[in-house]
């Protein structure tokens, strides 16, 4: 089939952001964001989310929206994303999707459907009373009995997968499980061009991470940081387990230097980088494109908009 949006993936620091940009500005077309940190206002440098001179005028979504003591989800962004790429396409503006957290590129590509589910009615926090007065091997067992699928697929203690199975069943009446596998039959609602930014030789990957992390810090993370623990953000939270803030955050707690925080905050970046390449690797209809040691972006610019036009995208 035709595509319909143009999806912009890779590990981190391997220049997604600009080549969006850049590809916005002569095609027509708009930034979405899927990243799963950006969402988070107030954490700017540590996601590295573009500056407005790096956004070169063109408007991009899904950037700032959740407060950091919120725990944001795929099916969020999902709910959100979708209405924002059916406006673009109404529009007669090209979507390009660019980002690193695979799982949100590909819920998002599918528009997959998730379980209902209503986050005021009381039934979590009730389960979780359930949790702190029985203990959570109770309710596993509960769930074994109702979607023992999901029991299998959920680690023991994995609480806050655990609660969501039994509260989808208990709300909705069908397992999580079902739920998913009705979602999966579905065709899905986009149909992307995949351009996935790598590098030729994996020292080089590493070389530029490192440097990320160096610009970050002289950028301001330790006091991007500090200031939001000052305003009370929970070190627990979702947003404050992102690589950049979970390693600043407990180095400033056990009184160490930032430095050695930055040191921790490059390895787990490469770690990472190595999952993303994974992810995105399996992705059989991705169009790679590598970095030498010097990124030459005229030459993706070329790459990309070529496969853009060969693929009747614009």
């Amino acid at each position: 089939m035709k595509p319909d949006i143009l999806v912009i993936c890779g590990p981190t620091a391997s220049g997604k952001t600009a080549l969006a940009a850049e590809l916005a500005l002569r095609l027509g077309g708009e930034v979405v964001s899927a990243d799963s940190m950006q969402v988070y206002r107030g954490m700017d440098i540590g996601t590295a989310k573009p500056t407005p001179s790096e956004t070169l005028g063109v408007p991009h979504h899904m950037i700032d929206v959740a407060d950091p003591e919120e725990n944001y989800s795929v099916a969020r962004y999902v709910q959100e994303a979708v209405p924002i790429v059916d406006g673009l396409l109404a529009r007669g503006r090209l979507p390009i999707v660019a980002g690193g957290t695979g799982l949100y590129i590909d819920h998002l590509v599918a528009g997959r459907r998730f379980a209902p589910f209503e986050p005021d009615s009381g039934l979590r926090q009730t389960l979780q009373r359930r949790v702190r007065d029985e203990g959570l091997p109770a309710l596993r067992e509960e769930l074994e009995r109702v979607d023992p699928e999901a029991a299998r697929r959920i680690h023991p203690n994995d609480e806050k997968r655990t609660l969501r199975a039994l509260e989808v069943y208990l709300s909705t009446g069908k397992t999580i499980t079902q739920h998913d596998r009705d979602s999966r039959a579905l065709p899905d609602r986009y149909t992307p061009l995949t351009i996935a930014l790598g590098f030729q030789e994996r020292p080089c990957m590493w070389e530029r991470i490192d440097r990320r992390v160096d610009q970050m810090m002289e950028r301001g993370l330790e006091e991007e940081v500090r200031g939001l623990l000052a305003r009370g953000v929970p070190q627990s939270c979702t947003a404050m387990q992102a690589i950049g803030y979970k390693e600043l955050a407990a180095a400033l707690a056990q009184g160490r230097p930032a430095a050695e925080g930055a040191e921790e905050i490059k390895l787990r970046s490469r770690q990472y980088a190595k999952r993303q390449l994974t992810w995105f690797r399996r992705n059989q209809a991705a169009h790679w494109f590598h970095w030498d040691k010097v990124p030459n972006f005229s030459a993706a610019l070329a790459f990309s908009t070529e496969l853009v036009r060969d693929c009747g995208l614009q």
